[in-house]
C-alpha cells in the first residue's frame, strides 16, 4: 500500500482540534528564571506521580534539561494569556513577570496550579524530546485555566462551581479568540 506523506500544516490544524491547557515550563538560569509556553504537557502515572513535557529540539529549554534536573510547571489561569504569549516567543519588554520561587524553582504567580518535577526519563521523538518527570511538589489554586483550541486561546464558559463540573465530568469552552 502506497501511503501519501502527511502534510505538516494539516497535521497541526487537525491536532489543534484537541483543546489543551496552557503551561509555562520554567527552570532557574543563573540568577534568573527561564520559561517557555507549552501545551504539550500531560499526566503519565498516578503511582508514582509522573508528568510529561514535549520540547522541540530547537527550543532553548531543550538544552537545559537532562535526567536528574528539575523543572517547574505553571498551569496558567484564564487571565494570563499575555504571559503565555510572552513565553511563547512574543516577548513583551515592559512585562514584569510575576515569578514566585518554590524549592528553588521559578513558578508563575497566579497560575491555577504549580508542579515541580525531576526528570527521570528522556525519550527522543521526531523533532521533539519527551521529558518524563516525577512530581516532587504540587499546589492547586482556585480559578479557571487558560485553554488553547484550534490555534487560538479560549476560556471555559461553564461557571458552575468547579467541583460540581468535575463531579459531572464536563465543562464548555468559549469560541477561540483569534490571534492578532
Amino acid at each position: 500500500m502506497d501511503q501519501q506523506p502527511i502534510d505538516p500544516m494539516l497535521f497541526r490544524k487537525t491536532l489543534g482540534r484537541f483543546a489543551t491547557g496552557v503551561t509555562v515550563i520554567s527552570v532557574p538560569h543563573g540568577e534568573h528564571a527561564h520559561g517557555m509556553t507549552a501545551n504539550a504537557f500531560l499526566s503519565v502515572s498516578l503511582d508514582p506521580p509522573l508528568v510529561l513535557i514535549s520540547i522541540s529540539h530547537r527550543a532553548q529549554m531543550h538544552g537545559m534539561l537532562s535526567v536528574g534536573d528539575c523543572y517547574g510547571v505553571s498551569i496558567l489561569s484564564e487571565d494570563q494569556e499575555l504571559l503565555s504569549r510572552h513565553f511563547g516567543g512574543r516577548p513583551v519588554d515592559w512585562l514584569d513577570v510575576p515569578f514566585v520561587w518554590e524549592q528553588g524553582m521559578p513558578l508563575i504567580r497566579g497560575a491555577v496550579a504549580h508542579l515541580i518535577a525531576r526528570v527521570v526519563e528522556v525519550h527522543p521523538a521526531g523533532d521533539h524530546t519527551l521529558f518524563i518527570g516525577q512530581v516532587e511538589y504540587l499546589d492547586a489554586n482556585e480559578g479557571y485555566a487558560l485553554l488553547f483550541y484550534a490555534g487560538a486561546y479560549a476560556q471555559l464558559t461553564d461557571r458552575r462551581d468547579p467541583h460540581v463540573a468535575e463531579t459531572l465530568g464536563f465543562g464548555f469552552i468559549d469560541p477561540p479568540k483569534q490571534r492578532p
